[in-house]
């Protein structure tokens, strides 16, 4: 999980305001508290305080007067309490006993470096159901003023939760505006995800007018020439290989009518792998172009594997080894995975010693598909080797020799029939001991 959102964008641009955020805060509050805190703003302010608590004190005078307390009371949104020898007044009933009131200096008014104001002499704070109680003392009296009235609703408003809450806010409608401006790297991943796959006609759908857009409209412009490209290889060598067909005609004839000696028959072998090599490649371009429509049936797996072995390994039967339950039956194109498994089969026993053990096949279900493992004991494939499987004319062996065999196309052309099933070829990375190809196939094609 912590992985994951670290690999975000949205996720790091969201850490960043919040660390920018913080960092304005702070900032700001520093800078209003050094503002409010120099000397020349706080002795102005503190002046005019201590001019207004001395009105007050001269006005309601010594002893205090309840007649100038009540004329303030009129004139200013507050209520005031007296107290003192023989005297306990309030402006109103509901006004706090002065024992309720716990009376004491304020950190925002005193002498200390950074309050907001200088210390008043002989005035002391208290709140008390979010009003505010300012205690003068006037010998032998003291004069208690509240703010505001006691009979108005005082509402607490606390700056500091109203500044995080907004802040907060603030943070997470840029989130979402994040998102939302970063939405596109989704698709364009999945889309080029996609056409690394090979799949060059899917297109992105930005829907943008910005640069996220633009460059999905590149990676779609890329697709596009790469598959042009692509189709003019594969044109190019479909266009020769139909042309090697008539010399290679002539060139049969030709050997037909010559001498048969030991020469003769080693042409007549190379022709005959030109030919199968120009037959591979037609094939497989009609399945990579997807002109070719399959000819599904259902077949029984059993008799389907049987028939491809007594075709073409009658001589290695005894090779081969099946593990193929009698209920399974294939939807498939009988003739491509005959081709298909003609193809692992025949590799099988091309890497693998009599001694060394038989290829084995087996067929099993796996989920919503059918799985065909074509098993051999040889020499096995390195990991450089594996990740090229699959590729036109790959040979694992650049060594190889007409007895070693193998155009690379064997593995190239069976890959396209699992893939044009809906289904895929793998090889099966927990087998060290020899090579085991999985085919990968749906039990409804095209479902």
């Amino acid at each position: 999980m912590i992985a994951r959102l670290s690999r975000s964008l949205s996720f790091r641009l969201l850490v960043i305001f919040l660390l920018m955020g913080v960092l304005f805060a702070y900032g700001a509050m520093l800078g209003i508290r050094w503002v409010y805190t120099t000397d020349q703003l706080r002795e102005l302010v503190s002046a005019h305080l201590s001019l207004h608590v001395d009105y007050v004190r001269r006005d309601i005078g010594n002893p205090p007067s309840i007649d100038n307390a009540l004329a303030i009371t009129r004139r200013v949104p507050v209520d005031i309490r007296l107290i003192g020898p023989g005297l306990d007044w309030a402006s109103d009933p509901d006004f706090p006993l002065a024992a309720e009131l716990d009376f004491a200096g304020s950190q925002n008014v005193s002498s200390e470096a950074g309050a907001f104001l200088r210390d008043l002499d002989g005035v002391q704070f208290a709140t008390h159901s979010a009003h505010g109680f300012l205690r003068i003392e006037q010998a032998p009296y003291a004069i208690i003023v509240s703010s505001p009235k006691i009979a108005e609703p005082a509402v607490e408003r606390r700056l500091t939760p109203i500044i995080m809450g907004f802040g907060l806010l603030l943070v997470a409608l840029t989130y979402l505006a994040v998102r939302w401006l970063f939405k596109p790297i989704d698709a364009i991943r999945a889309g080029a995800a996609e056409i690394g796959r090979g799949n060059f006609r899917h297109r992105i759908e930005a829907g943008r007018a910005d640069e996220l857009g633009d460059l999905a409209g590149d990676i779609n412009t890329m697709a596009g020439d790469v598959e042009g490209m692509l189709d003019a290889k594969r044109q190019l060598l479909l266009g020769i290989s139909h042309e090697l067909r008539s010399p290679l005609s002539r060139l049969n004839l030709a050997l037909e009518m010559a001498e048969q000696d030991d020469d003769t028959a080693g042409l007549r072998a190379d022709v005959a792998e030109m030919e199968k090599i120009i037959a591979t490649l037609l094939e497989a371009e009609r399945l990579n172009a997807r002109h070719a429509a399959l000819r599904l049936s259902s077949v029984e797996a059993g008799t389907l594997v049987q028939a491809m072995i007594n075709d073409y390994f009658s001589g290695d039967s005894e090779r081969i080894e099946l593990e193929v339950p009698e209920e399974v039956r294939l939807t498939v194109d009988e003739a491509r995975i005959t081709l298909l498994l003609k193809n692992l089969v025949s590799n099988a026993l091309r890497y693998t010693r009599p001694v060394d053990g038989a290829v084995e096949i087996s067929i099993a279900a796996a989920g919503d598909a059918w799985q065909i493992r074509v098993r051999d004991h040889g020499p096995g494939l390195t990991a450089d080797q594996a990740a090229h499987l699959g590729e036109p004319f790959y040979r694992g062996d650049p060594s190889r020799t007409r007895h070693t065999g193998g155009s690379g196309l064997g593995l190239y052309l069976a890959k396209l029939v699992a893939e044009a099933h809906g289904g895929s070829l793998q090889l099966d990375s927990s087998v060290t001991d020899g090579a085991c190809f999985v085919v990968t196939l749906p039990y409804e094609p095209g479902s």
